[in-house]
């Protein structure tokens, strides 16, 4: 396909998209259905990278907050990362997808290590890479690692998948006044202090122009549409300096 507006993405997902609506940490039909978004767009000639949370097991900041240890805590978060990706990782096989999960930490018995170039690689060669671990370390959140992962793959857009339409002023589901933002720089989002990523997230795109896409990922076809040259979600964007 030719009318593709980018050719290598980095789609981040929270660990909370793979559950179902009645609960559970993960639900199989939920990860077919965004797996087979996913092959779609790899099927037209998307590069993609894919970093997805694990709020849905574990979030490393809660367990601190009652009373274990921070870096240990958000040491089971990175682990909650790599059971999420590995259930991607195979449900994009089961659909003929190849795909490989790179972790930051070394677990080499079940996934490859983050190499760089070994990254890049296997996204030329069409297969999905799957980003599990966050950076590595304490103290970084899975946007920050999503933003770190984009630049460092050369990714041309990063889209933060949520369960809203895009960016508001405040929580839509909360506030029935809350504005619709359709574009925003990213010194507005910060200077705004709007909940679209944690700080380290937006500077790190910001300072390395990586374009930002917010959207619902439970709109069916709706990264396609987006893929394709529609209008979808808020962008956000460096901005005239």
């Amino acid at each position: 396909m030719t009318n593709l507006i980018c050719k290598r993405i980095l789609l981040k997902l929270s660990g909370e998209a793979l559950m179902s609506p009645t609960g559970g940490s993960i639900d199989a039909d939920t990860v077919k259905r965004l797996a087979t978004e996913i092959k779609e767009l790899c099927d037209v000639g998307v590069e993609v990278g894919l970093v997805i949370g694990g709020g849905n097991i574990l979030r490393g900041a809660e367990k601190a907050s009652e009373g274990l240890d921070r870096v240990t805590s958000d040491q089971m978060g990175m682990l909650a990362t790599v059971i999420n990706a590995l259930a991607m990782q195979d449900s994009l096989e089961h659909l003929g997808q190849p795909a490989r999960v790179m972790s930051a930490l070394k677990i080499n018995q079940v996934c490859e290590d983050y190499i760089r170039r070994r990254a890049i690689r296997h996204l030329e060669k069409g297969r999905v890479v799957i980003f599990a671990a966050g950076t590595g370390n304490p103290f970084f959140t899975t946007d920050s690692a999503a933003s770190l992962r984009a630049i460092e793959i050369n990714a041309q857009l990063m889209i933060k998948a949520t369960k809203v339409k895009g960016v508001y002023s405040a929580d839509p589901n909360k506030d029935a006044d809350a504005k619709f933002y359709d574009y925003l720089t990213y010194d507005q989002a910060l200077d705004q202090r709007l909940n679209v990523m944690d700080t380290t997230a937006l500077v790190l795109c910001r300072d390395n122009n990586v374009p930002m896409r917010v959207m619902n990922i439970f709109e069916q076809g709706a990264v396609m549409k987006l893929m394709t040259g529609q209008s979808i979600g808020s962008l956000i964007e460096r901005g005239n300096p």
